[in-house]
């Protein structure tokens, strides 16, 4: 299986899929002009991920300092997709912040909240 790297602009955030490693990490801004569209490759490669190949563990870092509306509602549709894989793989999703971003940890705790069956570490960045 072929990893998915998609690097940062302005409005994206660096994505770096690892199918040998087990670590998924999303990293940066995220309100693209179509977010659907600009992240269908992401979660067209997280279900082959976890279809075929998926390891004893996933880690999934998500450090996303800012994101808009139409971007929470796709992570909401990401974490949906990985609770419905998660009773048959081990998954540790890691919620980076900064300490001084009160917005992004608000989000973290809403993300953890909703999603209670998933292993949901909010972690503040030193």
């Amino acid at each position: 299986m072929q990893n998915l790297r998609i690097e940062e602009t302005k409005y994206t955030p660096d994505i770096d899929m690892n199918a040998q490693s087990g670590v998924i990490g999303m990293r940066g801004k995220s309100y693209p002009e179509n977010t659907f569209e600009f992240y269908k490759p992401v979660m067209g490669w997280v279900q082959d991920y976890f279809s075929t190949e998926a390891k004893d563990k996933t880690i999934i870092n998500m450090e996303i300092i800012y994101f808009n509306s139409s971007s929470s509602k796709l992570f909401f549709d990401f974490f949906d997709l990985i609770e419905e894989v998660n009773e048959d793989n081990t998954i540790e999703i890691n919620w980076i912040y900064d300490p001084e971003n009160e917005s992004a940890l608000e989000a973290g705790e809403d993300f953890k909240e909703d999603f209670e069956a998933l292993s949901f570490n909010l972690v503040a960045k030193s």
